[in-house]
């Protein structure tokens, strides 16, 4: 390499990052043949050095958003290939990030003799690609493609100027909690056939979106207990129920596995009003604008257990009031009288918590999920 990388977090997290790598390549090499090649921990700490102070830059007012994949151009389907390869150093990047804005493009990075080097552009990735994106000034995300090649990446870790989360990859905590389980990518709500896929995963990218914070509360098909909830007479009944939020799946080739739909987006954009978004566990819109109050005959929520998808986080017991605002009040109470239901709360700040009810401990689970959408 050029020069030492000197951002610390970078050294912290490299071994680890590239243990995590190692585990899965062992995992599932003999069912996937044409797989990424492994990371090296002193790669990943370039990479992250390198990335990590570019995000502290700007050009021409700009700050950049890039996408580093690391292969060798044969690897990539298709790769747009650089006359002369750049670099890897924060300048090039920030004059290179303009162009790989837009979702599902990654810049190619790979090394030789002299270090690690920009070659390209990609849009086509091999399974358990080390991916490195740049979120925001200070705020990078370690990732990977799928080994079945659809779906969110995984995210593995995610760096916050001097803060490393690395991503919990079993969930330990959530062993109580079954309906929390269901919600982690990679998996569903309940509906009947089994379906694995993201819908509300990305409607919890829409709500993160705006930047206005959201209330969704998730609830089964052809009840109307939910309404007990929630103060008569609901302002925005939707009548019909709205039942496109799943239509339009669009091909690989058009849009990246994690980019919401343009449905998904309508229904997050609701989020947006005060009060709760109400949909079923089928994904039908049901209303927005919805006032959550206590059920007739509940008990006030007075405790929960909270808990993280990062590896040392322990469950936390406190009162909701402790936790967040007035959306998390709402969702704990909520959940606390509706155990069939879920609750999402998307904060202003970016934090993303899933709520539901725990039949082992009797109390009300929220898990935040926020590193696992980044």
């Amino acid at each position: 390499m050029h020069s030492e990388p000197t951002y610390l977090t970078a050294r912290m997290a490299a071994p680890m990052i590239e243990a995590h790598f190692a585990r899965h390549r062992a995992a599932i090499s003999e069912k996937v043949h044409r797989l990424a090649p492994p990371p090296e921990s002193h790669c990943v700490e370039a990479i992250i050095d390198v990335a990590f102070w570019a995000s502290l830059r700007r050009e021409e007012g700009h700050l950049p958003r890039i996408s580093l994949a690391l292969l060798p151009p044969e690897h990539a389907r298709q790769p747009l290939m650089l006359g002369q390869r750049r670099r890897l150093t924060p300048y090039n990047l920030l004059k290179l990030a303009p162009a790989v804005e837009q979702p599902g493009i990654h810049l190619g990075v790979w090394h030789d003799a002299e270090g690690l080097h920009v070659w390209g552009t990609a849009t086509s990735i091999p399974p358990l690609c080390f991916v490195l994106e740049v979120v925001e000034a200070g705020l990078l995300v370690v990732k990977h493609s799928r080994a079945g090649g659809l779906g969110k990446y995984v995210n593995v870790a995610v760096l916050r100027g001097d803060r490393l989360q690395l991503v919990d990859e079993g969930n330990v905590g959530l062993s109580d909690c079954p309906a929390l389980q269901a919600f982690l990518p990679g998996r569903s709500l309940p509906t009947g056939s089994g379906e694995i896929d993201h819908v509300l995963l990305g409607l919890a990218a829409a709500m993160r979106a705006h930047g206005r914070g959201g209330l969704v509360l998730v609830v089964p098909p052809g009840s109307s207990q939910w309404q007990e909830s929630v103060v008569q007479p609901i302002t925005y009944l939707v009548d019909p129920a709205y039942k496109s939020i799943r239509a339009g799946r669009p091909g690989p080739a058009r849009r990246r596995p994690d980019q919401p739909r343009p449905n998904i987006g309508v229904v997050g954009g609701f989020t947006a009003i005060d009060g709760a978004t109400v949909i079923t566990q089928e994904y039908h819109l049901l209303a927005f604008g919805a006032k959550v109050t206590r059920a007739k005959g509940s008990s006030t929520v007075d405790k929960l257990v909270l808990t993280r998808p990062v590896v040392g986080r322990e469950p936390v017991h406190l009162h909701p009031a402790q936790y967040g605002g007035t959306r998390h009040l709402a969702a704990a109470q909520f959940v606390h009288d509706q155990h069939d239901s879920l609750a999402l709360v998307a904060s202003q700040d970016g934090f993303f918590t899933v709520f539901a009810w725990s039949e082992a401990l009797q109390m009300v689970h929220a898990h935040r999920i926020d590193v696992l959408l980044l």
